[in-house]
């Protein structure tokens, strides 16, 4: 009853080829996470960085808790932005927090969607 040894070791012969062929679908699955996940978020991230620094007065804001303001005042290099949520309501605003910056409609689309409503 004694226990005979494993032989798998021997199958590989130690050379380069036999040790890439075991990394390989690793390297294969790093590349996809890599090009499909990481990259894309980095650039939205970058994208996310660059708004928030350029916010000017007028510009529609969401913040982390989900409120849609108005951006009142926003002084260069300062943390704080001031936000109206509601006529004659306005909030102090951590810029760190402000998830998104929304876009205006534009003059066009303005004009089409009342001739619509008119219609």
């Amino acid at each position: 009853m004694l226990i005979t040894p494993a032989y798998a070791q021997a199958a590989s012969s130690g050379d380069f080829l036999g040790s890439a062929t075991t990394f390989l679908p690793l390297i294969l699955i790093f590349a996809v996470f890599y090009f499909l996940l990481i990259r894309p978020q980095q650039t939205k991230q970058k994208e996310l960085r660059r708004q928030v620094a350029a916010i000017k007065r007028g510009d529609r804001v969401v913040t982390a808790g989900g409120i849609i303001g108005i951006v009142q005042r926003a002084r260069e290099g300062a943390q704080e932005i001031e936000v109206e949520i509601a006529p004659n309501v306005r909030v102090q605003v951590v810029r760190d927090t402000i998830t998104g910056v929304v876009k205006a409609p534009a003059a066009k689309d303005t004009k089409a969607a009342a001739e619509t409503k008119a219609d």
